[in-house]
């Protein structure tokens, strides 16, 4: 894929984690998103993913809309290991763990994904 498709990819993906989200968490969408955003940042693809796993009964559904989300944005880009359907934390820890090219890519269209979320999150509140 080219630099182009894949901006256009996170763009799909942003849209679609705000709405889900949305529609699953109501006004605390943006919120979650953006806490996200900041462990993904900070922490890496891990730790975004281990955070969506360990929300509470107030983010839960939310949590997993993001987390399917990002399992199939990293699906459509050919990411490593993300083609079969496994647990998505095994993926990280046995495929893209292995491949730093991969891991930062990666991690690069969550980040650029989570970002568009984040405002088209603060659009359907407004």
């Amino acid at each position: 894929m080219n630099s182009q498709n894949l901006d256009q990819l996170c763009a799909q993906f942003g849209w679609k984690i705000a709405d889900s989200v949305y529609q699953a968490i109501g006004k605390n969408a943006e919120n979650h998103i953006t806490k996200s955003l900041g462990v993904l940042q900070e922490d890496g693809v891990y730790a975004f993913f281990l955070y969506q796993e360990s929300r509470g009964s107030r983010e839960k559904e939310g949590a997993e809309k993001i987390k399917n989300c990002a399992k199939e944005l990293l699906k459509k880009a050919d990411i490593t290991g993300f083609q079969n359907g496994n647990d998505v934390l095994q993926a990280v820890r046995d495929h893209l763990a292995n491949d730093l090219d991969q891991l930062l890519l990666a991690k690069r269209l969550l980040e650029q994904a989570l970002i568009y979320a984040r405002y088209h999150a603060k659009a359907l509140k407004g």
